[in-house]
């Protein structure tokens, strides 16, 4: 049985492919939602021939909070019908988190459990697989966080708002995140210097500067149109503190985006604190790392002082494509966990 797991973003469309219990194929795709449904359709004209037909295509969302929909409500309701229609006439059924697995018809009545219901999926999976963990999923916008033990999630939040306030989301992502949001202040040459707050760079443009951005991760544009280069983020690096890059030497943007960096880690390090201090995880459980920032959570595992373990390991994988079913992890996992579902759930399991 071949099934296809679909991640719907605000930024990125991801897919991954399962046949007979392996992971034979993974993808993203650039599709911000901010321009209209036009570029998701795009990104799923794009990715379904790399894909290949399917007994059965899963969906789960986090895109229904872009500012093209005017409610969470609304924007299920067209994603659920451009997935439906982008990869008709196969047959596709909706992610419902703790609600199961839904008919598209079905998900409308279900918009609570359907929205941003992705880091779910990924979270069963580890659960499955590794029983006990904190499983840390770092991507372009978010981080999420999701302590699991015995087999069983044991995140105090669902929604979005639930998941905020219980620090098991954290909006800080490897490439999108805006810099300003991480401090109020940063060090520069020998004292500190307030943030201006404009979109003047990105997390990718730290990451750029400093050499560690991994390859293909970055496909938003910039924050000011110009190239990708460690030249140009220093540039856009520089105006955040009020200055040109000509005003400092090379050295000094890579020791600022070096604090930058390290903020987002404590950021992170923080939130995992504060789900560790609730005193249910053992003090062997592992971080289970995932996404193009994992190698970001790699260093906040060594500041928990905790074991790490790849999402990637957890999978039957084809060669070669280890990194993108780590990059696509929700997809990966709802391929699988749909391949093994016998039939679509209308309600929440009683």
């Amino acid at each position: 049985m071949a099934v296809v797991g679909w991640d719907v973003g605000g930024a990125h469309l991801k897919a991954a492919r399962a046949e007979d219990d392996r992971v034979v194929a993974a993808t993203q795709v650039a599709s911000p939602l901010r321009f209209g449904l036009d570029a998701l359709s795009a990104a799923f004209a794009d990715a379904k021939p790399r894909m290949g037909a399917a007994d059965c295509h899963v969906i789960t969302m986090t895109g229904e909070l872009a500012d093209t929909f005017t409610s969470r409500a609304d924007g299920v309701a067209q994603l659920t019908a451009t997935a439906v229609r982008m990869l008709a006439p196969e047959p596709v059924l909706v992610y419902g988190g703790r609600a199961g697995f839904l008919t598209p018809q079905a998900a409308a009545n279900h918009v609570a459990d359907v929205a941003s219901a992705n880091w779910h999926a990924s979270a069963q999976w580890v659960a499955r697989k590794q029983r006990t963990a904190l499983f840390i999923d770092m991507g372009s916008t978010t981080t999420d966080l999701v302590p699991v033990i015995e087999g069983v999630l044991a995140a105090r939040g669902y929604t979005d708002a639930e998941r905020l306030a219980t620090d098991e989301l954290v909006y800080t992502g490897l490439v999108r995140s805006p810099v300003m949001t991480l401090a109020e202040r940063a060090p520069m040459a020998g004292s500190w210097s307030g943030l201006v707050h404009e979109t003047f760079a990105t997390m990718a443009d730290v990451y750029r500067v400093l050499g560690t951005l991994p390859e293909a991760a970055d496909q938003m544009a910039t924050a000011d149109g110009r190239p990708k280069t460690q030249e140009a983020s220093r540039a856009r690096l520089a105006r955040i503190v009020g200055r040109d890059q000509a005003d400092a030497a090379e050295a000094d943007w890579r020791s600022l985006a070096h604090w930058f960096a390290e903020a987002q880690i404590r950021l992170i390090t923080d939130a995992a604190m504060r789900i560790v201090s609730h005193g249910e995880l053992s003090l062997s459980a592992p971080v289970v790392t995932a996404g193009i920032g994992a190698r970001v959570i790699d260093k906040v595992a060594r500041r928990l002082g905790r074991p790490r373990i790849g999402f990637e390991t957890l999978f039957d994988t084809m060669p070669g494509i280890e990194a993108r079913v780590s990059q696509c992890a929700p997809a990966a996992a709802l391929a699988l966990i749909g391949a093994a579902s016998t039939s679509p759930r209308t309600a929440p399991p009683r």
